[in-house]
């Protein structure tokens, strides 16, 4: 018999993330866990093969905290996942949209239907994650609350949808990793791949420029870039980035040699075919 796969998302189930694993491991096991940093420790502990993690939003930019924890799990990027989010108001049943006061739901989610709550002056309630809102409307068993979430969790808590598709943007859409403890770097066959990597600057003038100027003569795209203070210090960042690029080609080999140069430290954390919803 074929052992499943076991597979660790932040929130419970109905939650995006949840969807997000069904829909790329359909019939796998799914392991519920409060945080983000819970799901990679599962990785890492072995307790599960994989976590299915978000990291940016078309609409609300990037999870917050998910980028400082990358390097420090020692997981590796093995993958991408891009899921179109479609939010739903959801109340208990017999409740109305007239009835709604407040929504719950995560941060995340209550910005990305910040027009819809604001044109039905209805209070954002902040809660660690969207499919765990549905719990509090039904404790509460208040018509007047309630929850922004998917359709699955509308079917697994045996809510009302209230208001289909309530997010700000018809693309809304989120992006997630896949980690896993076990490196895995496809070979190359010429198509497109996402190398992501951590590195640290050397302290000198211009040393971002001429660390990342190795991309441009070699012909190598980035297509992300972002930094993050060390320690709390305001004179020394570290910088996340993501290249379309494979270890394999020569051209990524030169880059790499020149980053090198201009940098204290450097931690790739995985190379891993594109999405083709990046060619959407």
């Amino acid at each position: 018999m074929t052992m499943k796969l076991k597979i660790a998302y932040q929130g419970v189930a109905g939650a995006y993330s949840h969807i997000a694993c069904r829909t790329v491991y359909p019939g796998q096991e799914y392991t519920a866990c409060l945080s983000f940093e819970e799901a990679m420790n599962k990785v890492a502990s072995g307790e599960v093969d994989l976590a299915m993690i978000p990291v940016e939003n078309s609409n609300a930019g990037r999870v917050s905290d998910v980028h400082f924890l990358l390097p420090s799990t020692g997981l590796h990027i093995v993958g991408e996942f891009f899921l179109r989010i479609e939010h739903q108001l959801l109340g208990l049943p017999g409740a109305e949209l007239s009835d709604i006061k407040t929504a719950s739901s995560h941060p995340q989610a209550l910005a990305q239907c910040s027009a819809f709550l604001k044109r039905h002056q209805i209070v954002p309630v902040q809660r660690i994650d969207t499919a765990l809102s549905c719990e509090d409307v039904i404790n509460a068993g208040d018509k007047t609350k309630a929850a922004i979430a998917s359709r699955l969790a509308a079917e697994i808590y045996g809510l009302k949808i209230l208001a289909p598709n309530i997010e700000n943007a018809s693309n809304n859409t989120t992006r997630f990793l896949i980690m896993s403890r076990d490196e895995s770097i496809p070979e190359d066959d010429g198509t497109t791949f996402i190398t992501s990597f951590i590195f640290k600057a050397k302290n000198i003038p211009a040393s971002l420029y001429k660390a990342l100027g190795g991309f441009a003569t070699n012909g190598i795209n980035i297509t992300k870039l972002e930094s993050y203070l060390l320690e709390g210090k305001f004179v020394s960042a570290q910088f996340y980035v993501e290249i379309e690029g494979h270890p394999a080609r020569q051209s990524f080999k030169n880059a790499f040699e020149e980053l090198k140069f201009f940098s204290e430290a450097i931690h790739v954390l995985g190379t891993y075919p594109a999405h083709p919803y990046r060619n959407q």
